[in-house]
Order: C-alpha cells, then structure tokens, then sequence
C-alpha cells in the first residue's frame, strides 16, 4: 500500500515538469522552423547588386613620327585621347557619346582640338529595328566605325581611309540600323552632308568640306545605307553615302543652284583563319559640279580645290608569331593605292598633282600587352612623295 501511495504521489509531482519540458521543445522547434523559413526568405529576396546604368569607356594613342627627309620635322604626340559616356535609361532607350582632344592642347595658338566625336540616343525595338538619332558615325569603310588603336594594324590610320573615306567622319541625322539572319548587319539613314565652300586642299579629298556637326550647313542633306555580312572570323559588305553639297549657297553665295553632288562607296572584307589576318577595301568616289565649285573656291595657293574623282584600294596581311597569355606579337604588310583626280588647265600650266596619284608600302609589327594595350613599329615608303617616307613607332590602348 505504502509503494502504491509513493508512485501515486510520485507521478502527481512530476506531471507539471513533464508539461512544461514539452512545451519548451515545441517552442524551440516553432523556433527552429521560423529561423528556417527566414533564411528561406531571404535567399529567395536577396539579389546581386544591381549593374550601373551608366558606363565610361575610352581610347588613346602616342605616335612618334621620325621622317627620312630632313626638311621634315620628327614629331612626338599625343595623337588623340578619347573619353566615352554612355547610359541606359531602360532595356530599350539609350545614349553613347565620345568626346575626343587631339594633339593634347587645344587653344587658339595650337594645333590641338576638342570635338564630340560622337552624341546620340538609340531605341531598340527589337535586334532587327534600332533607330538612332544625333551625332553619329557613317557605316562606310572599316575604320570609320573601329578605329580603336589595338583593333587595327600600324601606327598611322591608312591613307585611303583617311584621304578617300574621312575618317572619323560623323554626321547629325537619325538612322535605322539591326540585326537580320543573326548575320546581316544592316545601316541606313538621312544626315547632314558637306559643304562644298569648304574645300581648300585637294591632297585630302573631300575631307575639308566634312562639317562635324558643328553649325552644319544643312539645305543638302544626303542618304547612306551599309550593309554587313559577319560570322566568327569572316566580315564582308559595303555602304554608299550621296548627296549635294553646294548647300544652295548658304555658305558661299556662288554657288548658289550648284548641286555639286557627292556620291562615296566602298566594299570590304576582313578574314581570320590559321594564325592569319587578311583585309582589304577599295572605295570611289565623285563630286559634281567640280569645274563650278572650283571657280568660286580656287586660291592661287590651290588652283583647283575641289577634286572630280577619288578612289583607293589596300591589301593588307598579318601573321601571329607569338601568343602566350596576354602577349600577342604579329607583323604585317600593307600595300595601298589611292587617286585624288583633279580638275586640269594645260593652258595656264595646271596639271595633275602626281602626289595625290600615290602609292603606300607599309611594313611593321603590332605587340599586344593585352588584348586592350598594344606598342606598334613600322616603315613607311610613298612612291611619289619621298619626303613622306617614315619610321613610325606608337602606343595605343582602349578600355
């Protein structure tokens, strides 16, 4: 009796300890399934830090020129320094611009300048439908879209895209511009043009008469279309710009009902494979109206200014010898020709200058640092003009 009485006591004592142990453990495991469904919460919340819609970008080069001809000045420059803002407002709407110093100083006494080279907002409906509007580069050409040092071969930019295509050439207008067959890249659209009045050097072609956006003369406007075939490795395509260019007058009173109208094109491929890198271009174009343009231009200094006929060609190869890492070493040749057709008076004695009937041999080696830095050593050799025969060494990066 006394064990019954001592077990009944015994459980009557222990039952609230007992109670209250179980209700500890459910509490530390709601505890545990909370913590458990917070951690669930914030994992399923949490995000990377969201990418800055605004970006910076830019290039530059040094060159260093030592002619052969003593008459001729060996130079050091800053060639150019690039700085390049872009921003996207959201997944369809956005700017890009670049602003450019040439020479390192731009005042009044120097030869220096500070020029937007480019400034305009994109919309993209689609990777098929882009239009675009502002200040913008002319799809014509390689180098007048990729100009960037360490994409390009040699020191100097070549002579027939500088003197037959006016490279870096921009122009204010509105484009349209995509992707079709995920191959074909295609530009097309209505800007400014030149100016006619303008022409003063015929040894640049149509180069001088390029207005930059900058207070443009815009009675002419003219068109442009490129189109771009381009797969790893292979590009190929062409593009066409057109238009008049006397601007009725605006600038010049004389040429008031001169059209002088423009026509410029070019085809081009470039093609990797094996170690090899080949490209070419050939480009033409014509001015009309030259003999009228250069009766209200002409100086006795540049008789005929304006030229009728411009074309150009070059051929160019390149071999990697050398990569390892980051190191890319390869040297190259380029052969070019380039026609700058002037308006002849064998009367007064005013005849073709032979040196803008020019041939261009080219020879060096470009070494990448990175893929985003690369030194560059070359020899130049001008068939007609020997002053311009040089040793050209240069420094260029992109980022």
């Amino acid at each position: 009796m006394f064990m019954k009485r001592s077990v009944f006591v015994c459980a009557l004592a222990c039952a609230p300890w007992s109670a209250h142990a179980q209700t500890i453990e459910q509490k530390v495991d709601a505890l545990q399934q909370e913590v458990e469904r917070l951690k669930a919460e914030v994992a399923r919340t949490r995000t990377e830090p969201a990418e800055s819609a605004t970006s910076v970008f830019g290039y530059g080069e040094f060159n260093y020129n030592r002619f052969r001809d003593d008459a001729r000045t060996s130079r050091a420059d800053l060639r150019r320094f690039v700085l390049g803002f872009g921003h996207r407002f959201d997944d369809r709407l956005s700017f890009n611009s670049e602003l450019e110093i040439e020479h390192a100083i731009a005042s009044a006494d120097d030869h220096g300048e500070i020029e937007m080279e480019q400034a305009y907002l994109n919309y993209r409906f689609s990777d098929a439908v882009n239009v675009k509007g502002g200040l913008f580069l002319i799809p014509l050409g390689i180098l007048n879209v990729t100009h960037e040092p360490p994409t390009y071969y040699g020191v100097e930019r070549n002579d027939v895209e500088t003197r037959i295509i006016p490279t870096t050439w921009r122009e204010l207008g509105f484009g349209v511009h995509g992707l079709l067959a995920e191959r074909f890249k295609y530009d097309a659209g209505v800007t400014t043009g030149f100016n006619a009045a303008k022409l003063d050097d015929p040894s640049v072609g149509i180069r001088n008469a390029h207005q930059e956006g900058q207070l443009a003369d815009a009675k002419d406007l003219s068109i442009y279309g490129a189109l771009n075939y381009q797969v790893p490795g292979l590009l190929a395509g062409g593009g066409v710009f057109t238009g008049d260019t006397g601007q009725n007058g605006q600038s010049n009173a004389l040429l008031k009902g001169v059209a002088a109208r423009l026509t410029l094109w070019d085809v081009h491929a470039k093609y990797s494979v094996a170690g090899w890198d080949l490209q070419a271009l050939y480009a033409q174009g014509r001015l009309g109206d030259a003999d009228r343009v250069n009766a209200v231009t002409s100086t006795a200094a540049t008789p005929f200014a304006a030229p009728r006929a411009l074309k150009g060609w070059y051929g160019q190869a390149a071999y990697h010898v050398y990569r390892k890492g980051d190191i890319d070493i390869a040297p190259f040749v380029r052969l070019e020709r380039f026609e700058i057709r002037q308006q002849e008076d064998a009367a007064a004695g005013l005849l073709q200058d032979p040196k803008n009937l020019e041939r261009v041999r080219t020879i060096g080696v470009n070494v990448w640092l990175h893929p985003q830095v690369v030194v560059k050593s070359d020899m130049q050799r001008y068939s007609e003009d020997h002053t311009r025969d040089r040793f050209n060494i240069g420094l260029g990066y992109m980022f």
